[in-house]
């Protein structure tokens, strides 16, 4: 400080600057003197040069997580260990959890999908490494509601612009599987009931490999037919006690959800077994229905390429079947009998056709949805055609200044 000024006091010259609770005071560094001292408040003319301050910057708000970034982090961290994941997995989802509570998009959200958003982090870290994880175990987590979580996780792959993987279908089914409680008896599973891990999850992998190849799978959701799939494997390793089971009763045994289009999606995946088994030489002396042709999954899977290409022709092959029918007395016995081997029947005509041999195409081309019809038009109607002559009556309708009257009777003088 300057050593122009001196202590009232002691005289001394040691004149230095302190801070005192925020305070510049001047004090004598002999005898502690305090020369001057500052205001508690300001004066109408300090007040006049200051800023505003935000709560903030003034309280060090920013410094200290907030409570629900704090609920949110420990959260993240209780469903990473429930799910036994690694510790690189829970440091990815608190940096996704961290960016998401901090964008704009979800400050005023409810406090369900802010504990919805936790679970998409986890999801979209586990969909970024590969681990095999649905949405439906994230949700029966949380009890959440599997829509809700939908339309959450789509805005925080827009928002943060993150890039998600899809899932192959193979580890789906094994992690769906894995929740299911028909691998061991118990008080709820007979022993007849219970089957082994291992092979109910390669013949369920099969069974959805086969419906991926008949389009059964091509934009749809993927847990009813997976749902499927387990059911006609599991009762395909023992048909015998287990046909009478039925596939609500098969979800209930097994502790999960029956998705309502499961049901369309298990008609859908015996009518494929269906064709397939009426290729099979010794299956077609059998009456082989929905029921029945279980007990033959395995044969029909172990040869699916060949009666995939002999069950499913192109149009080209049935122009050429129509075609040589139709050649002459000589070829028709033998393309009547070609013709019934590939529809599935037998050549005699003692088994009836059950189904006309078709294209391999997606169920939205064999099956459209019906347009809503117009309703038809009465005899009145049908009668205009819009060449009929206009009257003067109606003419005069549409004339509504005494300009215009003149000017169509003036064209009407030319006629």
């Amino acid at each position: 400080m300057s050593g122009q000024r001196k202590c009232p006091d002691c005289g001394s010259s040691e004149i230095v600057e302190d801070a005192h609770y925020a305070q510049n005071q001047l004090v004598c560094a002999d005898c502690g003197f305090i020369l001057t001292e500052g205001l508690l408040t300001t004066t109408f003319q300090d007040e006049e040069h200051l800023q505003e301050v935000t709560y903030s910057r003034s309280t060090g708000q920013n410094e200290q997580l907030s409570r629900c970034k704090q609920r949110g982090i420990k959260r993240v961290q209780d469903l990473c260990k429930v799910l036994y994941l690694p510790a690189v997995f829970e440091e990815t989802a608190l940096a996704y959890f961290q960016r998401a509570i901090e964008h704009p998009s979800f400050h005023l959200v409810s406090l369900e999908k802010k504990e919805i958003l936790v679970g998409c982090c986890v999801f979209v870290t586990c969909r970024q490494h590969n681990w095999p994880l649905t949405m439906g175990t994230i949700c029966s987590l949380l009890y959440a509601d599997k829509e809700l979580f939908a339309s959450v996780y789509l805005c925080v792959l827009k928002e943060l612009q993150l890039d998600v993987p899809a899932l192959s279908l193979t580890d789906l089914v094994k992690t769906h599987l894995n929740s299911f409680k028909l691998f061991q008896s118990s008080a709820n599973v007979p022993a007849k009931f219970a089957e082994d891990k291992g092979k109910m999850v390669a013949r369920t992998i099969q069974i959805v490999e086969l419906a991926s190849e008949t389009w059964l799978v091509t934009g749809r959701h993927p847990i009813p037919i997976v749902t499927a799939a387990a059911y006609l494997a599991w009762q395909s390793l023992q048909p015998v006690g287990r046909l009478t089971c039925t596939f609500p009763r098969f979800c209930k045994l097994a502790g999960t959800d029956l998705p309502p289009p499961a049901h369309l999606r298990l008609k859908e995946l015996n009518d494929i077994l269906l064709r397939m088994a009426s290729q099979l030489a010794w299956l077609r002396v059998l009456n082989v229905d929905k029921k029945t042709v279980v007990k033959h999954i395995g044969d029909l899977l172990q040869h699916r390429h060949f009666l995939l290409k002999s069950s499913f022709s192109s149009g080209d092959a049935e122009d050429q079947g129509a075609t040589a029918a139709g050649d002459g007395p000589e070829s028709s016995p033998r393309a009547a009998g070609c013709s019934a081997r590939a529809e599935g029947c037998h050549p005699r005509g003692k088994q009836k056709c059950s189904s006309v041999q078709r294209p391999l195409l997606p169920p939205c081309l064999i099956n459209p949805r019906k347009r809503l019809r117009t309703a038809a038009l009465s005899p009145s109607d049908q009668a205009i055609t819009g060449d009929e002559a206009i009257s003067d009556s109606e003419i005069e309708q549409y004339l509504r200044s005494q300009e215009e009257m003149q000017e169509f009777s003036k064209a009407q003088a030319w006629h």
